[in-house]
Order: structure tokens, then sequence, then C-alpha cells
């Protein structure tokens, strides 16, 4: 090979040298650009959660986003922090890099929540973490009740069922609702986790003794009847367990088995639909004691211990009826007085409106769809004045359980315009009306009743009129909430930060009112009924306020501001945000 091929061959190696050095450092160059342009779009998110009540933090709890795509749990002293890419929502500004097109979040947040086994895992637990900021996350620990079923013979070992009431609030009145049920295990212990603090009490289900060789002879039969914690036989006069965050409360319970007799109510009227029986020791409604119809004898049966009783039955359909029975049962098989089953009531509302004119032009028709006539399939005809907008109801008024709702009876023809609460069984009802956007019910009156503040008592065969005034002369008022925590920068982004409730004082004619506070602290124009109210603004919505209930409310007398608004009056308000004390 000659001296000039030998230097070109080199000249070429060079330049593939060079060449190769080149794209590799435009490689390395490409690959730094990449990862600075990653590297500038993440944001740390970082805090700490806390017990609430002691405000110590809590090692491992399990900490997340609502996808889920961010989970950790916390070191020992309750941090966590999170590497959070620019996809997170938030607003981004240009950053220096190469090429100039990378990007980084100038402030990125999202919902964490936190949980761990004994503490409340009802998905409030949680805070809006914002980037360059702390977030603290509070968990609030869980209460017990714990306890342990013991018999009066000591041979027994039957599992018993316990069930749990928590008094809650329901539509602004307090009541006792069933929150659990648990059954005993083979020690005779029962237990119930994860519940707020509250007023709570304990019963059990009745039962009947499983000897075999009882079932076998067909002698007596023995069972345990259901104990009320602590040893009360019914559930109004039954003891109240008051619970603090984290405490546990051991309520212990004693059965005592007693004799149970073949009890039998002869019932007088049409079974056929099927009916509900409600069994109430000394008269006094609640859970535990049962019977049932026997529709091919005509009569409600079943076996009960010595007591007094009150029998309840309720047909269902579209004819509806009701009756009621007295039972005594003393040492052997008893039968009680005739159940009489008589049709149930109808209450007619006699609506008078007081509307300005424009009110009155706004009411106009609408149409319905009702099943049935000629040829079966539906049918739909136009109705007016108030039925075409006021919607009214008849609540339990109970205090234990949801208890039952009437409605409106649905036109029976093309001119049938009447409002009538139809098939109302005997019993104690709240009056709800609901007139949307067309005014407000100034009076609702059955005789000398103000339904709007007492309930409406319904006996056997009775029904009745009641007058109700409707109106369109509201109030208005708009204004602000000051003092601490109203901005919504550690809130729930999904829920206003601050509730204002305008709650109507006793014997006022004002209708209960909530309205949410914008981020400002201000709360918009809004309509309310003439009337006195306490006006109280809470940091959360409070589904736990009894609004309705004058005597509960005497709790919040030293709190918020008493205000009073004639028809058409114009007010503005400035609050201090209340204590949840």
């Amino acid at each position: 090979m000659s001296v000039g091929q030998n230097k070109a061959k080199r000249l070429r190696l060079l330049s593939l040298i060079t060449s190769l050095c080149s794209f590799a450092l435009i490689s390395a160059v490409s690959v730094y650009a990449q990862n600075s342009s990653s590297d500038s779009s993440k944001a740390t998110i970082s805090g700490t959660v806390i017990n609430a009540i002691t405000r110590a933090p809590i090692a491992r709890a399990l900490v997340s986003s609502p996808d889920s795509r961010y989970a950790m749990l916390t070191d020992s002293a309750g941090r966590f922090e999170f590497e959070m890419d620019g996809e997170t929502p938030g607003p981004s500004i240009p950053a220096a890099g190469i090429g100039g097109n990378a990007t980084y979040p100038s402030t990125v947040q999202t919902w964490l929540t936190a949980r761990k086994p004994g503490y409340l895992s009802d998905g409030e637990s949680g805070a809006l973490a914002v980037s360059g900021q702390e977030a603290t996350i509070a968990l609030t620990p869980e209460a017990l009740i714990v306890g342990r079923i013991s018999f009066s013979t000591p041979e027994t070992t039957s599992t018993v069922t316990v069930q749990l009431f928590a008094r809650q609030v329901q539509d602004g009145l307090p009541r006792w609702t069933q929150q659990a049920s648990a059954t005993t295990n083979a020690a005779g212990e029962f237990r119930f986790a994860d519940l707020h603090a509250g007023s709570y009490r304990l019963s059990t289900t009745e039962s009947l003794d499983n000897d075999p060789g009882a079932m076998i002879s067909r002698s007596q039969v023995y069972g345990f009847p259901p104990v009320y914690y602590p040893n009360a036989t019914d559930f109004s006069t039954a003891g109240t367990i008051e619970v603090s965050p984290g405490q546990t409360v051991q309520a212990d319970l004693a059965l005592l088995r007693q004799p149970y007799y073949q009890v039998r109510i002869p019932v007088n009227g049409d079974m056929s639909g099927g009916i509900n029986v409600v069994v109430s020791p000394q008269g006094h409604r609640g859970p535990g004691y049962s019977l049932g119809p026997n529709i091919a004898e005509h009569r409600i049966e079943g076996l009960l211990p010595n007591g007094t009783y009150v029998v309840d039955a309720i047909s269902y359909g579209e004819n509806s009826a009701s009756g009621t029975a007295n039972l005594r049962v003393a040492g052997g098989p008893a039968e009680g007085t005739t159940l009489s089953m008589v049709p149930n009531s109808g209450v007619v509302l006699n609506v008078k409106e007081e509307f300005s004119t424009q009110t009155q032009s706004a009411t106009g028709d609408m149409t319905i769809t009702a099943m049935g006539g000629p040829g079966g399939g539906t049918r739909s005809h136009p109705i007016r004045g108030p039925r075409a907008y006021l919607q009214a109801t008849l609540e339990s008024a109970d205090d234990f359980g949801s208890g039952m709702q009437v409605t409106l009876r649905q036109p029976k023809g093309p001119n049938d315009d009447s409002l009538v609460l139809d098939n109302v069984p005997p019993g104690h009802y709240w009056l709800r009306l609901y007139p949307g956007m067309h005014g407000y019910a100034a009076s609702a009156m059955m005789g000398a009743v103000d339904l709007l503040h007492q309930p409406l008592t319904v006996t056997t065969g009775s029904g009745g009129q009641i007058d109700i005034t409707m109106r369109d002369d509201f109030a208005s008022v708009e204004g602000t909430v000051s003092g601490p925590n109203t901005a919504a920068s550690t809130s729930n982004p999904y829920s206003s930060t601050v509730w204002v409730y305008f709650v109507p004082l006793p014997d006022s004619s004002g209708q209960p009112t909530q309205t949410g506070v914008g981020p400002d602290g201000h709360f918009g124009t809004l309509e309310i009924v003439p009337g006195n109210y306490r006006v109280l603004a809470f940091p959360r919505v409070r589904q736990d306020l009894p609004y309705r209930d004058p005597q509960a409310m005497k709790a919040y007398e030293t709190k918020g501001q008493v205000i009073h608004v004639a028809p058409g009056q114009k007010a503005n308000l400035q609050l201090q945000l209340s204590s949840e004390d």
C-alpha cells in the first residue's frame, strides 16, 4: 500500500472517530436536557399526620392521593413527603433549560387523606396539600364499646345478637337509629369499634333457648327477652352511653331466662295484602319483641314472656288500614283483644295564596304521568294551582327510628287538582312543605294547632284539613364571616369552607335555611322567610346541628347573632365564626 493510500485511510478513520464523539456529545446533551426538563417538572409536597386530640404525631399512617397514584406510610415522626410530577393540576411558568421549553409548576396541590387502624375511617380525615407549604392531617381516635353477656343459667352457651343505636340528627331532629349489630363469641363477648364521639344505646334481640329436649317433648318453651343497657325493660328507659374520642366503654349485659307462652290476637279486617306488626312493651315503642301474621287463620300470633303489650298492625296497598290491640301475658297462653283494621285517614291541604301578581302568573300548568286508565298504560294531564308546585310529606315524629313517611296522593283524573295526604296511619307527624320557587308557607294550621311548630296527631279513623297560607314577601340577607380558618387554602377543595345557618327562634315564623360561604368569606344575597333567627357560622357542614329542636338548640344560646328580618327587608350581616365546642 502506498504512502498516499495510508494517509487517506488515517484521515477517514479520524473523521469517523470525530463523528462518533460528536454524536455521543449530542446524545449526552439531549439526555441532560431531558433529565433537566423532567427534574424541573417535579414538586415536593410534605406534611405531618397528628392525633386530633393530643396533637401527637402518628407513625405508620397511610397517606394517599384520591387516585392512589401517591401513597406512603408516615415515619416515626409522623412525616410524609411526595415528589409529584408536573401533571398534577396547577399553574405553570417557563423554566430555564436547554431549548427553553421546560416548565415547572408554580404551585402543585392535591387532596390527601390518611388512615390507620385505631382511628376513624370516615373519609373526612384529610387536607389540601400545596407544594412549598407544610400540610397537617389530623386523625381522630376511634371510640369503642365492648362488653360481655352473662346468663342467669350458667349452662347456657347461646350466641346473642347485640344491637347498637346512635343518637343522630336527621333533618334537624335527633333520632335513635340502629348503627350496627354484633354477635357474641364463644366467651359471650361483643365489640363495637370505629365509633365517633356521641350518644349510644345497647340492646339484645330476644332469642329462644335452644334446648333440644324441650323442643322434642313440647314442654314449656324458655327464652331470653331483650335487655336494654344497663338493665331496662324497654328502649325508652334504657341508659345512654356517652363516649369521647379514643374512649373505651365497658357495657356488660345480663340475660334472664324466662318462660315464653303462645299468644294469639284475632284480626277483624282484610289481611290479604300483608301487614306489618309492631309489639311495644308497656306501650313504649322500640326494638325487641316480635309477632307475625297468620293470614290463613286471620290472626296475629307468636311467643311472648309475661308482660303487658300494645300490638299495632298496618296493612299495605292502595286502601291501607291499621289497628291496635292490648295483650297481657300472665303465666300461660294468652289471647288479646280483637284487632279491628280501620281504613287509614286522608288529610286534605287547603292552600290560600297571598302572592304578588308576578308569582301568581308563574305557577302555570304542568303535566304529570299517572299509571292506569282505560286500556292500561299511562296517561298525562295538566294540573293547575298549588298542585303544580307544592310538595308535602308527613314524617314520623317518633324519637326512635327513621319512621314512615306519607306523601301526596297522585291526581285521580284531569280535573283533580286537590292536595291530599292519603292513607295516614295513626301516629304523630311533622308536616314538611316544599314549595320550590313559589314562595313559602307563612302558616299551616289544623284548628288551633300550629303545624309549622307542633306535630300533627292522627288517631284511628280521623282525618281533617290543614289550612296553609302561601306568601312570597321574602326578606334578603348577605354578609361576611370573619375569624380563623375562613380561608379555603387549608380545606377540602370540593366543599365550601364555612357554612352559615339561620335557625328560627322558638315560635318564630321563620324557617331553617343554610348557605355556603365563598373563599373570600362572603355569602351573596339569600332569600329567607321573615322572622327571628339565630345565625351561626361554622368552619364545616354541620349535619349534626339540631336546628328543628328548640330544646337542643339551647346549647347554642351564647353563640352566633340574633336577628329580626321583616317582609321585604334587606339585611347585611357581619358574622364571627362560631366555635364547634
